[in-house]
């Protein structure tokens, strides 16, 4: 590939991603709001809180993470120029979003029954539960809010996403302040108005998309609601087989920081704060590469639609070499500043001393993290999700838990020992998800295994 390839290529997939990463920023932003008002309260609140998005969002990302599918699907419609089958497919997608929604409406209704099997505090339950179940019921909205959002990548339309999400914040932030507070007359719900905000946040932002795609004219060509259509199984069986890998791993990385998360707990107050801080940042320079992810979904996903595998190949390894770009530099500031980020969160010494330990730690794994997620980004354009799905589980669930928990707990390394397994658990995963894209677009013709 020449340089000037490369320039056009990093070019489209920057204006492609740049609304997608500040699409995902705005969303971690709302974790960030919910703790700061929760906090503000009680620390029941705020554990309450914790705790219950710590359950929901893994739950929620099991069920809606499917509906991702929609995304990498109609990009190779929209590639191959047939606009007439991404209406067909959106609008099986939408079917499938009723099954998933009721799926996850009944998995958070439940979910609190997790509460004492996973030693949660008597004084928490009640309120974490009430939590759980009051984002039950946003939870269809947010799995339609996914269907409609995949749609849109598919055809390259990216800012609504962005102006989505970015909207959702701010309804996020009036809603906490309302609902938790119990401002013009309502109700003071605490933790439990929390996920009552989060609730009727998930439904706005299927709305707004929902209105974005009726009116703008961008979408005209693909009739999405032009007729009914009932289901047709063979499509939603097509979804759920590139679907459920693709949740399945992405909920594979989550349960393994969530893990990490409980062994940090045996280890006292300081580890476990020092670590919260430490995950949060890395948490936030995530999100560029999760978003330049999902373009380069995009980017691959059309030139396989086009039947372009050079194009497909250049388009995986531009994003690819972006996100490992970012994430180096996300690193190097980790390296050079701890102190100075640390400082934003906390002024307590010891909390401090253990966060800058393990940003320390976090600054190794910054470019393995955005080179495994930008791979998986290019094999979703693929449409190649069963290995990569096992891919994860191998080297987060069956390398790197087993090895961080080894050294740090079994042979009483602490902290850093455990960062040690999570840092090769996802060194791992990197190299196997780079190699299969290097050596699936290496062939002339791609027969998905």
């Amino acid at each position: 590939m020449t340089f000037q390839r490369y320039r056009q290529e990093a070019a489209a997939t920057l204006r492609l991603g740049a609304p997608l990463i500040a699409a995902q920023l705005a969303q971690i932003s709302m974790g960030f709001v919910d703790s700061v008002m929760a906090g503000r309260l009680s620390p029941r609140d705020l554990a309450a809180v914790a705790v219950g998005a710590n359950i929901s969002w893994p739950i929620s990302f099991l069920w809606f993470g499917v509906l991702i599918a929609v995304s990498p699907s109609v990009a190779h419609l929209y590639g191959a120029g047939d606009r007439e089958r991404i209406g067909h497919c959106v609008r099986q997608g939408l079917w499938l979003t009723v099954i998933m929604g009721v799926g996850a409406f009944f998995s958070l209704r439940n979910a609190h029954h997790f509460l004492g099997w996973a030693g949660i505090p008597a004084e928490l339950v009640p309120t974490t539960t009430g939590f759980l179940r009051a984002v039950a019921w946003g939870a269809p909205g947010l799995c339609a809010y996914q269907t409609l959002r995949s749609y849109s990548e598919g055809t390259s339309m990216t800012r609504p996403v962005m102006y989505t999400s970015i909207a959702a914040l701010a309804a996020n932030i009036v809603g906490d302040y309302v609902l938790m507070y119990g401002k013009f007359g309502l109700p003071r719900l605490g933790a439990i108005g929390c996920g009552v905000a989060s609730a009727i946040v998930m439904w706005l932002s299927a709305g707004t998309m929902l209105i974005c795609i009726l009116t703008l004219k961008h979408y005209e060509g693909d009739r999405i609601f032009s007729k009914f259509e009932g289901p047709h199984w063979p499509e939603i069986r097509s979804l759920l087989r590139l679907g459920v890998p693709m949740s399945m791993g992405w909920f594979m990385e989550a349960s393994l920081f969530g893990a990490v998360a409980l062994l940090m707990g045996r280890m006292g107050t300081m580890v476990v704060a020092g670590h919260q801080i430490a995950v949060n940042v890395a948490s936030i320079t995530f999100m560029i590469p999760l978003g330049l992810s999902m373009a380069i979904t995009v980017r691959v996903g059309q030139a396989m639609g086009r039947k372009d595998m050079d194009s497909a190949r250049a388009a995986g390894f531009t994003g690819i070499s972006l996100a490992g770009a970012f994430m180096a530099i996300c690193g190097l500031c980790m390296f050079t500043l701890p102190d100075l980020i640390t400082r934003i969160y906390t002024n307590d010494p010891a909390v401090r001393q253990m966060a800058v330990t393990l940003l320390f730690m976090a600054a190794l794994f910054q470019i393995s993290d955005g080179l495994q997620v930008s791979a998986a980004g290019a094999l979703r354009g693929l449409k190649d999700t069963k290995i990569p799905m096992f891919i994860t589980v191998i080297a987060y669930w069956l390398m790197g838990m087993p090895l961080g928990y080894t050294l740090g707990i079994v042979l009483g390394g602490g902290a850093k020992a455990v960062w040690i397994g999570l840092i090769c658990g996802l060194t791992a995963a990197a190299v196997l998800l780079n190699s299969r894209f290097y050596f699936l677009t290496r062939r002339s013709t791609l027969n998905i295994v």
